[in-house]
């Protein structure tokens, strides 16, 4: 299996069947993938819809469900968990992430010889309130200045990722918006690529100040200490048949 794209969902269940239709459409046959939908403990019928919806589209299409709410970092880990991909794609279950872009990172890692650990979008052109534009630059600001992750927008869901780079990280609540900086700190490369960012057709955002923004920078200090705390060692090269070099 070349590629496992994980979408963490909440209440999505108006966004989730056009997003697998776009999916469908930007991979098609282009290379051999599955996607897992992770439903968090959804309100509503979204994890019905969900699973009426992976029977059409066949064996390669699963959903996966959470008993109570636990967060997008925890669905992304149940989703790699699971995963069969080499790598892991992720997207935003809103639809508001183009899984086109995802068709665009895969040629950039196939055709690059030395390819990154990690690709991950930079939105441009936001299509979201004042609220979550605003929480999310001065986060952006912040993390940038404090981890020096080299990227301008760790949140962004559209993401690229060796599975076994993802499950090696230090797990915790939040991860995802500091991936960028543990990828780094396990000495991978990290490469930062615009992409599209779509308004919201159906639903509400589940993301505002008081969720995003505050939490966020008790995590960064968190994380902030978590990159201090590692030394990787420089370890010699060995041979095919374990002489060093």
């Amino acid at each position: 299996m070349d590629l496992s794209i994980v979408i963490p969902v909440y209440n999505e269940r108006d966004n989730v069947a056009t997003l697998a239709d776009e999916i469908q459409a930007a991979l098609g046959d282009k290379l051999e993938f599955e996607v897992i939908f992770v439903d968090d403990a959804s309100t509503d019928d979204t994890f019905a819809v969900l699973q009426d919806l992976c029977v059409r589209k066949g064996a390669n299409w699963r959903v996966l469900h959470h008993e109570r709410n636990a967060g997008q970092s925890a669905a992304l880990l149940t989703g790699a968990l699971a995963a069969r991909g080499e790598w892991l794609g992720t997207l935003d279950g809103d639809g508001q992430n183009d899984p086109a872009d995802l068709w665009r990172f895969w040629i950039l890692v196939q055709q690059e010889p030395n390819p990154p650990g990690m690709v991950i979008g930079h939105r441009i052109d936001r299509h979201d309130t004042w609220v979550r534009r605003l929480s999310s630059r001065i986060a952006n600001a912040v993390r940038s200045a404090l981890l020096h992750d080299g990227v301008p927008d760790s949140g962004c869901g559209v993401k690229l990722i060796r599975r076994e780079l993802f499950l090696r990280l230090p797990y915790f609540d939040h991860i995802h918006r500091f991936l960028p900086a543990l990828v780094r700190r396990e000495g991978a490369r990290v490469v930062s690529v615009p992409v599209h960012h779509r308004p919201r057709r159906h639903g509400t955002s589940k993301y505002g100040i008081g969720n995003r923004l505050w939490v966020g920078l008790v995590d960064l200090l968190g994380v902030w200490w978590l990159l201090h705390r590692r030394h990787l060692p420089h370890l010699p090269h060995f041979s095919w048949n374990g002489e060093s070099k």
